[in-house]
Formats: structure tokens, sequence, C-alpha cells
């Protein structure tokens, strides 16, 4: 890197360049979802077989490669934006200190060297010495110390030179150290010279990412950061201010962050999501081959007294000690991470829309939150909290709760806008008996529910204002009622499933319109009752008490039928016990459906 290079280089060419890469990734794009969303989800609901079968796992396989590509091409245009970015910045110091040089008619060198001319006479008296030159490679302040202890004026013109021959130097640095800084990264960006995106591919990918993001720090502080702890509208403001240039930076450098921020579109943020799911998936299952597989002869009989009794083995146990927890915990993550794909694959059975990740972390219990439909341009918005025990390899459940759910709508309603999303958004409790009776796994959750809800609120673009349903089973719907105890619940109805209690003793505490507040609670389930002593609520008044659950007729909530309504009817299907509220063709189910489309007049109550 010299002048002559520095000064002639056009940033603006790589720019260009980065755009091109940029283009090619958008169509990449594109052409996924078009696989997905379009050809595959019409052979899934019109077509079965083993031809259909057979193409359908094709098109997976071609829509992986698009989906690399993508990302793929947008890390190589963040590259070679975030190099045009330290190069104009080099190049302007450059043209600056040149700039001045000629002002002063002062002559560069193609070394970087300035000569300066001779001082003019000041009040008749000739100032010494006549012209020079000097470079920036010289210490300045080293020249400065040592003319003052020669004890002369130097000429006016030196010191003014060597400042600029200075900057001269500074630049060519930076222009140096940006070219030495980027040349890896770029050429690291390359893909195998296959058709088949492995587990390796995507650790590599994820290699990349971590790479352009370190070297493009001073890129993306130029772009800006979002607002630290921003609510959903600063978020969305801040993305609305970036350029596209710059949304592809923030997307493909850092898909976890722009991936977690409420408020910003649906449609953004899943996309940011499935490169965190792919680029996670890839590195559990590299870490889960690398661990050797379970001893098969886990276990073998002792006698103990009189009688044997069945122990792990020797050679179990010590495997176990070394491997068992890295293997059971990638295991579990690995498994809700299929069912999060299982779900995608769905897409088109029986009518399904696609489906939207719009939270996604495998770290501690997991987080992931995932939308049947589009909720920003639906009508109708139903966020469901699962409960204890849930977590990330759990989640498939949850999710086919919300699939029911929306299938139901459609039968309530046919053709009704409906977004049914799975808000696996906090740290639930893990154990019945150990966890569950405590509170703060509540209260620690109920922020980022009110963050999300209001994150749909502000997404939404569709017409008209969207019409909200929060949906709480068992402890989940504890952290709804702590959230509305704590704070505003952007919501339009409230439904509650099993509930233990919701920490407040009324409806009219839920912030949602009265006579919205909606319960159900089966034949033969425990929790409502074992759950109010921990959970219960306190309504101070004429008939009121304390450790008060949505079940309680002082409570105020409307009740809904969990069993078909009329002797013999077979319209619907009765459920029993406490995980049966979104049985398929249940009356639980169908009257969930109704309060979410708003149909409220067709809800069966008991008598």
């Amino acid at each position: 890197m010299n002048l002559t290079t520095l000064k002639q280089l056009k940033p603006a060419e790589w720019e260009q360049a980065a755009d091109g890469y940029r283009a090619t990734g958008d169509m990449a794009a594109e052409a996924k979802d078009q696989v997905e969303n379009v050809v595959a989800a019409g052979i899934r609901k019109s077509l079965r077989g083993e031809a259909a079968d057979a193409a359908l796992a094709e098109l997976k396989l071609l829509a992986a490669n698009f989906h690399y590509t993508q990302v793929q091409c947008g890390l190589v245009s963040a590259a070679l934006n975030g190099f045009a970015h330290d190069m104009d910045a080099a190049r302007k110091k450059l043209l600056s200190a040149l700039d001045d040089a000629e002002s002063r008619k002062f002559t560069v060198g193609p070394d970087g060297s300035v000569t300066y001319p001779a001082a003019a006479p000041r009040n008749g008296v000739e100032l010494p010495p006549e012209g020079g030159s000097t470079n920036g490679l010289t210490d300045p302040t080293a020249q400065a110390v040592g003319r003052q202890a020669a004890g002369f004026q130097p000429n006016p013109h030196a010191a003014v030179a060597q400042e600029i021959a200075d900057r001269i130097a500074e630049a060519l640095k930076a222009a140096s150290d940006a070219d030495a800084k980027w040349a890896p990264k770029v050429r690291a960006l390359e893909a195998d010279d296959d058709l088949t995106v492995s587990d390796a591919d995507w650790k590599d990918a994820r290699s990349d990412m971590e790479g352009v993001r370190e070297a493009g720090k001073a890129y993306l502080d130029a772009i800006g950061a979002p607002p630290q702890d921003g609510t959903p509208k600063e978020n969305a403001d801040w993305w609305a201010g970036l350029s596209p240039e710059d949304r592809e930076a923030y997307l493909s450098l850092d898909p976890a962050l722009v991936g977690r921020l409420d408020g910003l579109p649906s449609d953004i943020r899943d996309e940011a999501n499935r490169v965190v799911l792919d680029e996670t998936q890839a590195a559990h299952r590299l870490q889960l081959n690398g661990i050797p597989a379970p001893p098969a002869n886990e276990w073998t009989w002792i006698t103990a007294g009189r009688y044997p009794v069945k122990v792990h083995t020797d050679e179990w146990m010590a495997w176990d000690k070394k491997y068992g927890d890295d293997y059971r915990r990638l295991n579990a993550s690995l498994k809700g991470m299929d069912a999060i794909r299982g779900r995608f694959d769905q897409t088109g059975e029986r009518g399904l829309p696609e489906a939207y990740l719009l939270g996604f972390s495998a770290e501690g219990n997991g987080r992931a939150i995932i939308a049947t439909g589009n909720p920003d341009t639906s009508e109708h918005q139903a966020v469901y909290v699962p409960g204890t025990t849930s977590n990330l390899s759990k989640v498939e459940g949850d999710i086919n709760r919300m699939t029911q759910l929306w299938r139901q709508t459609q039968e309530a309603t046919p053709g009704a806008s409906v977004s049914a999303i799975t808000w696996l958004g906090y740290d639930a409790p893990q154990d019945i008996v150990k966890d569950a009776p405590f509170e703060h796994y509540a209260y620690d959750g109920a922020p980022a529910y009110r963050q999300f809800l209001d994150g749909l609120e502000t997404s939404h673009s569709g017409p008209g204002d969207p019409h909200r349903t929060a949906i709480g089973h068992s402890y989940g719907t504890t952290l709804i009622g702590a959230a509305a105890q704590k704070g505003e619940l952007n919501a339009d109805d409230v439904i509650f499933a099993g509930s233990p209690g919701v920490k407040v003793g009324s409806a009219e505490e839920m912030d949602v319109p009265k006579g919205h507040v909606w319960n159900a609670e089966a034949d033969g389930d425990p929790v409502p009752d074992i759950g109010r002593w921990g959970h219960g609520g306190s309504q101070w008044r004429l008939g009121g008490g304390v450790f008060l659950i949505p079940s309680d007729e002082v409570f105020g909530a409307n009740q809904m039928n969990t069993a078909p309504e009329g002797a013999g009817s077979t319209a619907t299907k009765g459920v029993e016990g406490h995980s049966g509220y979104w049985d398929e063709s249940s009356t639980a189910l169908k009257n969930q459906a109704l309060v979410v489309v708003g149909e409220y007049g067709d809800v069966t109550k008991p008598e």
C-alpha cells in the first residue's frame, strides 16, 4: 500500500461488488422461500405417496443450498462493505492532507515526504533555515525537542509540513492495516465444491461470521447499534432508519441480535433466527458426533442380600462421568431443534400457513418462539405460554397445540386471518415439586412476555388493529397473571387452562376489557386446587378471600366447557386431566378458537 495506490483507490467499486453479492443473496432467499412455501407446500397440500415424499426430500436439500448461498453472499457483501468503509476513511485522511499541502504550495513526494519553501523575512530579519523536506516516518516530538536543545528557531513551514507528512503516514498505515485485516477474512469466504450443505459447512459459516464481525467492528459502529434495552418502538425506529446495505450487514454479522429484537418485522426476525438455528444445530451435531457412543452394556445384576439388584455397569458409569451430561444436553437441544424444523416441514399440510421463528436460543433450558401464520398481517393473534417442565427439548408438544388451535380457528371461521404463537420465552419451572411452587419464574419471565406483546403491536402492518389473545396453560397462566399485575398487558382477551392461580384475585385485575377473561378447568385436573395455595390471589371485599384462582366463581372469569354441551353430543369430545385442553376436535379447543376469532356468543359455558 503506497500513496499512489491509496489515492487512486475507489471504495465505491468495492461497494458495487458488495451490492452484487447482496443481490445474489436476495435472489437465493427468494428462491428458498419459493421452494419451501410454494412448491413444497403445494405438494404437501395435494399429493401423497412415495414420489411426493422423494420430491419433498430433494426440495429440502435444494432449499438448504439456497439458504446457505444467501448466508454466505451476505457475509461477502458485509466484508466488502466493511473493507470499503475502512479504506474510504484512510483515503479521506490522505486526501485531506494532500489538499492542505497543495493549499500551502508544499510538494508531496511519491514516498509521502513533504517539501516546503524557505521562510519569508519577518520585520526585516532573515529566518533560517531555507526550504527543506520531511516525511511521515520522523517523530515530530523528538524533532522538536532536538531543535529546542540546539537553541534555534526552525522555519515555521517545517512544523506544518511535518504534521501533514505524519497525517499521510497515518493514512497509509491505516490503509495497510485494513488491507492486511480484511484480505484473510475475504479469502476465507469460500464454500466446498459440492451441493451438500454439511454441518461442517455451517460451522465454517459461523466461524466466517465471527471473523467478519470482529474485523468489521468499526463498520458496525458507524452504522449504529440498536438502543440498549430498547422498547419495541425504539427497536423498530432503529431498523427503519437503516439503509438496505446496513440491514444486510446486521443480518449477516449478528443474526442473534436481530432475531431477538421485539418490534422488528416478523419476516426479518424469522430470517435471522433461522441462521442461528442452522449454525447452532450443526455445532451441536458435530459436538455430539465427537462423543463416544454410550456402552451397550449399560446394566448388570448384582446380589444385595438375598435379592438381585439392577445397577449400572462400571464401564457405563465411567462413560457417564466423562460424557453423560454433555451427551444428554446436546440430545435434548437437538430434539427441540428437530421439532422446530418439523413445523417448517408441515407448511401446506391441510392448509397450514408458513411458520415464523421469532425467537431461538439453545442456552440453558432453551428459548423458542414459533408462529403459525404471519402475526404482522394477521387480524387475530394468539400467544400461548406453556407451563411447568417446558423447555426446548419438549417444545414439539407446545408447537402442536398452537397448530391444532390454528386449524380449529379455521373450523370456527373459515378463512380467518390468524397467527397462533408458541411463546417459550422464559425459564419455566422444571420440577413440579421442587420448582413449580415458587413464583419467581413467573415474575422473572413476565417482562419479556409484555415486551413481546408490545412488539406484536409495533410490527403489525395489516389493516386495523389486531385482536390479541393471551393464552396460558398451568404455570403459564401464573406468568400471564404476573405480567398483568406488574405492568400493562397488551391483549384483548385472556384464556387460562388448568390454572394453579394467577397472582391476582379478580378478573378485573387482568388488564383486559371487562368480560374478556376466560377459564377452562377439565374434570380430573389436580393442578388448580393444589396450586392455589402457592399462586392464588386475594380479593378483599364481600365474598372474596385469599388463594383465589380463575376457576372460583368470585374471581369473575367466564368459565368455558371442556366437555360436550348436551347429553349424547358427538360434535366435540370432552377432555380430562391436565394436558388435554388442545386435543383435536375437543370442546376445550373449540371454545378457545371461538375466543381467538372473537366469536364470543358461540362459546359454551357450564350451566
